[in-house]
């Protein structure tokens, strides 16, 4: 296997080398005292001219760790983050959870507090080093990561980053996190030699066992009302064109309840919405396609009990949530995109006679979404006088004014069912882990892997708070990305609300005037934070000014090349 050697300096510049080597296209970074070797090697680098490493710092580690995952989002490719030794961290743990349940590869890494009080470059040269000190750094993302090292010396350079993006990126894929001492940054390295191409495992996608093929093709070549529920499979291309296709050739309705990303367009034939209600009463056979959480039982109530169940994913039984009881009588535990092909080959040489069930569902399908479509229209016209402004018709008017290619990135308010998305993979959700605060990092991530397409975050004010928007705003300026934020604004935390409520119905919560604790206090003028960025900003409040609101703030994004932002005075869904 070829091998190159490279002039250096220190380690540290032979690290932000090999990441670029190995694919790493960017590294957001929120810096500290532990940084000086990466200063120094970016200098180094600079200098030299032969730095690829896209390095990008940002304001907070939530954003930079949201940023990665709307970047892998949008790209399939991992990003690199980096932060201040444990309490970077710690502030990265919030988006570290999302990035876990959803299967997100990111390189998480963290400066290694100085080991040495002397005699070494790198040792502590300031008080805070001793403060920062810990026994087990990682101790605090362990159960949030699938590995964790600490790199000990710089000889072992290229096998620990080699493993870290193997384990990565290997199905289930997830975060990974890589301590980096300063002493082992900083220490001089003259040359530094390594393969071009390492011999690891490279994105493995596994397949399903055959026998649980011929198991599940049994059940759904019986089934006559069988019902899919894919929840994260678009979170890549691939898959999401899977589930595409078997919905479509084999003629079973879907349902994308609290999807990570649309893996059908909307006008997809066999797309029927986004609850699992009605049709999961009737079902007798369900797909469950990369679902954590495919209904809820609390909620939604149960299928029949003589209903069959085939679990498709690269973890179908999610071993790393404690308590998970849904069923399966079927288990293809693979990476969508292999499984579902797989399966498709398998159910077609059973069809037989029962292809004319096929023509039958496809019937029964389009009836329910002519139905559905009914439905919305006249939920949109009954709401779009209101004030404040109804969430339905902010929804509503969003969809109308973005183009067939806009990317949304949506964190709680928008209301998919009267949004429609022409486009597989335009619209992304809220992450199954709930760690508030995503939306506007993931937005920016989403922009800088798509500069030229249009890219709208819609944020409750909750979840546009707790993404640290000054950190937000700051990047998006600094790299001269325009995005279009939507604040749904109702001074409130409605999901604590909510929850609330639906505990406690009759309670005495439920008679106050206001819920205590989700009462955000005073509607805030989120519109100016535009005066500080160079931005746009607008406060909306009448129900018929939206689509003109909507329509100057896209043609800021589009044509000014200016970052916007519309706070929406919104009531109650």
């Amino acid at each position: 296997m070829k091998r190159r050697t490279i002039s250096v300096e220190t380690v540290a510049e032979a690290y932000l080398t090999l990441l670029a080597e190995r694919g790493i296209e960017y590294l957001f970074a929120n810096g500290g005292t532990d940084f000086a070797p990466i200063v120094e090697a970016v200098a180094a680098l600079d200098a030299k001219g032969t730095r690829k490493l896209k390095l990008v710092s940002v304001a907070h580690e939530n954003v930079a760790v949201s940023m990665a995952h709307g970047y892998f989002l949008m790209t399939g490719r991992p990003a690199a983050v980096m932060f201040h030794v444990n309490v970077g961290t710690a502030n990265g743990i919030n988006g570290l959870a999302n990035c876990a349940r959803d299967n997100i590869p990111i390189l998480f890494t963290a400066g290694r507090n100085p080991i040495t009080e002397f005699g070494k470059p790198g040792s502590r040269d300031t008080g805070i080093q001793w403060g920062q000190e810990m026994f087990d750094q990682a101790g605090m993302v362990r159960e949030l990561v699938k590995w964790d090292y600490e790199l000990r010396h710089g000889d072992q350079l290229e096998d620990v980053v080699d493993r870290a993006l193997e384990i990565a990126t290997m199905a289930p894929a997830g975060p990974v996190y890589l301590s980096l001492p300063r002493e082992v940054l900083s220490a001089p390295m003259s040359t530094f030699s390594f393969r071009d191409t390492p011999r690891r495992v490279n994105n493995a996608a596994p397949g399903a066992d055959p026998a649980e093929i011929e198991r599940a093709a049994d059940i759904l070549v019986q089934a006559e009302r069988p019902l899919m529920l894919p929840q994260m499979a678009g979170r890549t291309a691939a898959s999401a064109a899977a589930v595409a296709d078997f919905a479509e050739r084999f003629a079973i309705p879907a349902v994308e309840y609290r999807a990570l990303s649309n893996s059908l367009p909307t006008q997809h034939p066999m797309n029927v919405g986004f609850e699992p209600v009605p049709l999961l009463y009737e079902a007798d056979a369900i797909l469950s396609v990369d679902a954590i959480v495919p209904w809820i039982p609390v909620r939604h109530g149960n299928p029949p009990d003589d209903c069959k169940f085939v679990n498709v994913g690269a973890d179908p039984a999610y071993q790393r949530i404690p308590i998970r009881s849904y069923p399966s009588d079927a288990t293809l535990a693979g990476a969508v995109e292999i499984a579902l092909p797989q399966l498709a080959a398998a159910l077609e040489t059973k069809l037989g006679k029962s292809r004319t069930r096929l023509d039958a569902r496809r019937k029964q399908v389009a009836d329910i979404q002519a139905k559905t479509r009914a439905e919305v229209a006249a939920r949109i016209d009954s709401v779009k006088s209101m004030t404040p402004i109804h969430p339905v018709w902010a929804t509503y008017c969003i969809a109308a004014a973005k183009g067939d290619d806009t990317v949304v990135i949506n964190e709680y308010p928008l209301i998919s069912r009267f949004a429609p998305f022409p486009k597989p993979r335009t619209y992304f959700g809220t992450p199954s882990a709930g760690g508030l605060g995503w939306g506007v990092g993931a937005a920016i991530g989403a922009k800088i892997a798509a500069p030229h397409r249009i890219v709208i975050a819609a944020l409750g004010d909750g979840a546009y708070m707790f993404g640290n928007p000054t950190a937000g705003h700051m990047v998006l300026r600094a790299l001269d990305l325009p995005i279009l934020f939507i604040i749904f604004n109702n001074s409130r935390w409605e999901e604590v609300e909510r929850a609330a409520l639906a505990v406690f119905p009759d309670g005495r919560a439920a008679k106050a005037n206001r819920v205590p604790v989700a009462d955000l206090g005073p509607q805030a003028n989120y519109e100016h934070m535009m005066d500080v960025y160079g931005g746009y900003g607008e406060r909306v409040e009448r129900p018929e000014d939206l689509p003109k609101a909507l329509e100057r703030a896209i043609r800021v994004v589009r044509d000014e090349r200016r970052q916007a932002l519309l706070n929406l005075i919104v009531g109650h869904r």
